[in-house]
């Protein structure tokens, strides 16, 4: 009875009314599913900071590249030479932090000098595993190598060569390490 009392009472309503109530229900709705949903899937402080950390590497990587941009093309060194340029320490730091290439001509150097790291190449078909450059902040030099695994004589063995960065190679889209000193 009271139902019906209701009931007869909406339907009296005029129409833009009755849209309008039923608009302000979705929109509760719609917000309270969301509201919901945020609590069960939300994570969204850790969804935030990750794409500030993202931001931060793309702003720094092109800055590094605008850098890298107003570099001469060719060899890149850190102390005084004839026919390469010399760059700055602040310059040095930033190609060592843009750099992630470490050229096959820099492991054939390295591999010259260590005897066992270079039958482990030859041997296993000239294959890398991994290569790295990194800044060392105590020593304020730019440190590359490469990490080489295989079957020597039988034997499996993984032989990590690394060494001072000494000279890299701008080719003006991305430089390369072109020189490691590992003796």
């Amino acid at each position: 009875m009271l139902q019906e009392i209701y009931l007869n009472k909406l339907k009296e309503l005029p129409e833009h009314t009755k849209k309008f109530v039923g608009l302000v229900a979705i929109v509760i709705i719609v917000i309270l599913s969301f509201a919901i949903l945020n609590a069960f899937f939300g994570q969204g402080d850790e969804l935030v900071e990750k794409m500030k950390k993202e931001e931060e590497r793309i702003a720094q990587e092109q800055k590094l590249s605008e850098l890298i941009s107003t570099l001469p093309s060719g060899i890149l060194v850190p102390f005084q030479s004839k026919g390469n340029h010399k760059l700055s320490k602040e310059q040095y730091k930033a190609v060592c932090n843009a750099t992630k290439i470490v050229s096959q001509r820099a492991v054939m150097g390295a591999n010259l000098i260590n005897f066992k790291a270079h039958k482990i190449y030859t041997i296993n078909g000239n294959k890398i595993d991994e290569t790295f450059v990194k800044w060392d902040k105590e020593n304020n030099k730019c440190f590359a190598g490469f990490v080489l695994s295989g079957s020597n004589v039988g034997i499996n063995e993984t032989i990590t060569v690394s060494g001072e960065a000494l000279s890299f190679f701008n080719t003006g889209i991305d430089t390369r390490v072109y020189f490691i000193k590992n003796f």
